[in-house]
């Protein structure tokens, strides 16, 4: 459905744009393959939207260039790049159909002969029964894939989406997310999706860029992210980590750490900094990753394992799951998270308990790190309103 011709990577080379005295984002270099579903990810005054809205034209970047394939369009209008966007709030023309919605931007152009092509907007989007409806009669899923469909029609090299999804209730936008993977592979072309929804961000994308005062904390395919998180932040905000202050015991193939008088163990190959004996490391676990007995059955966990004694301070059941909150002199609150399959009553608040966990399931981290970098309400993390 694209133009081959003109197709390309976007690419972001030294942009930055400043506010005044205040850096929104900092210098940043950055391809976007082609065809590729790309999220930029990061709470709210990270920078993700102000660096959206440059490729869209609508900032003009302090510093760099950005290209689409082999054309620089870094200063050529919104309405000369061949870029469209999607906003969060759909701005569907309510007293028009749902077909002339998606038909506007080519009757626009002066072109008089729509009906084939916004049918084939209509099928994709699978909206077939609402042609004739107003956007009124429609759910909020609905008109957010009339929004797609009407920039898409216009076929641009690059779909770029500005929380698209943030105006939708927890289920419906679940299925969102995977409508727009959908249209996304069948279209083939690029979008661009700008989120602070860790989830919708790893459900949909195929790369993710995770943004932090204006930089890229981390770059890379969802489960990379997740399984090998780079720096405190990313392993905190892209879901929950477990991180534990220790000191560096032995340093080889295997690294060996003591926290509190117990001694762990995990690959070096996982660590994101080298670490050296005597030297401090953050050792990291999911809470997924973790199994828990109550202490008297210590005696049945596997050699080899990552093994820390605690107490149950608090719990909380979730339908899949029931989550833990273990007092540790390890680690203060240590969270778990078991599946539920077969729970045991034994484990209440108050239980003297053993976490246990596969070393290759652990990571390390650069100890000179905030420890809470990337939680609710750390200090660290800049704030600016983004739409500025």
């Amino acid at each position: 459905m694209t133009d081959t011709t003109a197709s390309g990577d976007v690419r972001l080379a030294g942009i930055s744009k400043h506010y005044g005295s205040f850096t929104a984002v900092h210098p940043l270099d950055l391809t976007i393959p082609q065809g590729s579903f790309f999220a930029l990810l990061g709470a709210s005054g990270c920078g993700k939207t102000t660096t959206l809205r440059m490729i869209a034209g609508l900032e003009e970047p302090s510093t760099g260039t950005i290209s689409l394939g082999e054309r620089e369009v870094t200063h050529l209008p919104p309405y000369k790049r061949p870029v469209n966007t999607v906003f969060q709030s759909y701005a569907l023309f309510p007293h028009m159909d749902i077909f002339e919605n998606i038909a506007f931007g080519l009757r626009r152009r002066g072109i008089t002969s729509v009906k084939k092509q916004v049918d084939e907007m209509i099928d994709l989007v699978q909206l077939g029964e609402h042609a004739r409806k107003k956007p009124h009669q429609l759910s909020g899923g609905q008109q957010q894939r009339v929004a797609v469909a009407r920039a898409l029609i216009n076929h641009p090299q690059v779909l770029l989406l500005d929380e698209p999804l943030g105006a939708l209730d927890l289920k419906l936008r679940r299925q969102m997310q995977l409508e727009l993977k959908r249209i996304q592979t069948e279209v083939g072309i690029t979008f661009v999706h700008v989120t602070h929804d860790q989830e919708e961000a790893m459900t949909m994308a195929d790369t993710v860029a995770v943004m932090n005062g204006g930089r890229v904390e981390q770059l890379g395919a969802p489960a990379e992210l997740y399984e090998n998180p780079r720096t405190t932040f990313v392993a905190n905000f892209l879901g929950t980590s477990n991180l534990i202050e220790s000191a560096v015991e032995s340093a080889g193939s295997d690294v060996a750490v003591s926290a509190s008088g117990t001694t762990l163990r995990l690959p070096a190959a996982r660590c994101s900094t080298t670490p050296r004996t005597g030297g401090k490391l953050l050792v990291g676990v999911r809470p997924e990753k973790i199994s828990l007995v109550p202490a008297e059955e210590e005696h049945t966990i596997a050699a080899g394992r990552n093994k820390i004694a605690g107490k149950i301070a608090d719990s909380s059941f979730i339908g899949v799951s029931t989550q833990y909150v273990i007092d540790s002199p390890v680690c203060p609150e240590l969270e778990v998270y078991v599946q539920n399959i077969e729970r045991d009553a034994r484990l209440v608040p108050g239980a003297e308990v053993v976490l246990h966990w596969n070393p290759e399931h652990t990571f390390g981290l650069d100890a000179d790190q905030s420890i809470s970098a990337g939680t609710t309400g750390d200090a660290g993390i800049e704030t600016v309103e983004e739409s500025a």
